[in-house]
């Protein structure tokens, strides 16, 4: 028998309470991940209810992901100062009631409140499941606990718009929210059955980093905020958007300051100087960026071009997670047998390469011309997403494994922030760019356009218009996914940086 088959029989078994807290970890964990996309298929449908433009609806989504990214790197942290139960409880809770709120809502303003307060809630329970894997179940079964993990991780965004479309189509879209009171009920319960109660470390509190938690707060929900309004109050003609930019500012620079003053900063931005970790930051960032953003395009797309309903849309969506499904069992093997950069590397092309399909589409395009590049998108996840986890973990010391991770996860919603805002920014520019383009393109003396106006009769300069219209916002959709696709082109080569991970080494985690 090896030395490695001896240790791990060696090894405690996971008793049922450990596996009950795990089943807790990875349902909070689903739950948060599934709201962060629950509402794009239903997006169209929201906005008509609560008085919502497109573009202010991008607010909707966005919302949850700033106030994820301000959360994550606090969690290790927060859960230090409660205790893990007693952290979990409070987000649970809240992030229960939260969720009532924005199937209550009926005004933009009570719908992103609601929305925010998901995000900061829901952030403590995704790295806060890594956490019970890695503490409550021994080496040798976490590799059960990280593809449970995993598997939440990447099918949330995929089935969110799927469930959020069948709702909406068959109940209503409050229930994409109202869905989450029976779910929380149950996490809740499974929370005080299977984790202990630690005491609270209260005087952590003096020890924290408040500038760098303001600055977090500030910096990056500025910077949000500057990129989703700046197009609609002309960038900085505009005294709202100077007022943010100034706000913005203010934040990154206390949050330099916390890195330099605080023994124990928020977030440590040194790790970026790793080479290895800061490949990784850029390569989660930009992948983070193609999956919330096609998760949030491709219904835009389907529902104003090809008149598709919420359900229709989220079924398309779903399609990128059946390769992640059938995948899961066999990524423990590849994580010990596949080399990263090989591994990382293809992933990130197969991910260009869904995008690059997707440049293709026409007025008359419907949910077929995606089947493809959503089954390759979900190859590409799984290779990029497993392999990216492993390597920012394993790039740094153990005792710093946790603050990686919180950077991790939140360069990851920050890409997806990142995306949503720059998607409002390129379809307001580049619809009027491909419109005056079009009406440049028809001339009025033209025989065709003179015998299309006689025959259509009074309505031929609206026809006209709408068919503008739909060609245009047409090839804007075209020219998002383009920029995605050479937009991972470029960051493929930072996967030949990354270090192999050590043979036959279990998964590790980070909190």
């Amino acid at each position: 028998m090896s030395a490695q088959a001896a240790t791990a029989q060696a090894e405690p078994r996971a008793d049922t309470a450990a596996w009950l807290a795990v089943a807790a970890g990875t349902l909070g964990a689903l739950m948060a991940t599934l709201d962060v996309s629950i509402v794009n298929s239903s997006l169209p449908t929201i906005q008509g209810e609560i008085g919502a433009s497109g573009t202010e609806g991008t607010w909707i989504a966005t919302a949850y992901l700033v106030a994820e990214i301000v959360v994550i790197p606090l969690s290790g942290w927060l859960e230090r100062l409660l205790g893990l139960r007693t952290l979990l409880l409070v987000a649970a809770s809240l992030f229960t009631l939260f969720s009532i709120m924005c199937g209550l809502s009926t005004t933009l303003p009570m719908m992103i409140v609601g929305r925010i307060g998901q995000g900061f809630t829901g952030g403590a329970l995704i790295p806060t499941a890594m956490t019970i894997v890695a503490t409550r179940l021994p080496r040798s079964q976490q590799p059960v606990g990280n593809a449970l993990f995993g598997a939440t991780a990447l099918l949330g965004p995929v089935v969110g718009p799927v469930l959020g479309g069948w709702l909406t189509e068959n109940v209503s879209w409050h229930y994409a929210f109202f869905l989450n009171l029976p779910v929380g009920i149950g996490l809740i319960s499974l929370l005080l059955l299977a984790i202990p109660h630690q005491p609270a470390k209260l005087n952590l509190i003096r020890e924290a980093d408040w500038l760098g938690i303001a600055g977090l707060a500030l910096g990056l929900g500025g910077l949000t905020v500057v990129l989703e309004e700046g197009e609609r109050e002309q960038w900085f003609s505009s005294s709202l958007i100077l007022t943010i930019s100034a706000v913005s500012l203010l934040g990154f620079m206390l949050l330099g300051l916390g890195q330099i003053t605080s023994s124990k900063p928020v977030i440590r931005l040194r790790l970026l100087l790793n080479r290895q970790f800061g490949s990784v930051v850029i390569m989660v960032m930009v992948v983070g960026m193609v999956i919330y953003g096609t998760s949030y395009v491709i219904p835009q797309f389907l529902a104003t071009i090809a008149g598709y309903n919420s359900l229709q849309s989220g079924q398309v969506v779903m399609l990128s997670g059946i390769p992640v499904m059938l995948m899961m069992p066999v990524t423990p093997w590849l994580l010990r047998n596949v080399d990263i950069r090989i591994s990382v590397c293809m992933g990130l092309s197969v991910l260009a390469l869904s995008a690059w399909l997707e440049t293709g589409l026409t007025a008359i395009s419907d949910g077929s011309d995606f089947v493809e590049s959503q089954l390759l998108r979900g190859v590409g996840t799984v290779f990029c997403m497993m392999f990216l986890n492993q390597a920012a973990i394993r790039s740094v010391p153990p005792e710093e494994a946790g603050d990686a991770s919180g950077l991790y996860n939140a360069a990851r919603n920050l890409g997806g922030s990142l995306a949503l805002a720059g998607i409002a920014i390129i379809q307001d520019q580049r619809l009027w760019l491909h419109s005056r383009r079009l009406e440049e393109n028809l001339n009025a003396n033209s025989l065709a356009v003179q015998d299309y106006v006689a025959s259509q009769g009074s309505g031929a300069l609206r026809s006209i218009s709408r068919t503008i219209q739909t060609q245009a916002l047409t090839m804007t959709y075209a020219d998002m996914f383009w920029i995605m696709s050479v937009g991972i082109v470029f960051v493929v080569p930072l996967g030949l940086l990354l270090r192999p991970l050590p043979k036959h080494a279990p998964m590790v985690t980070g909190h």
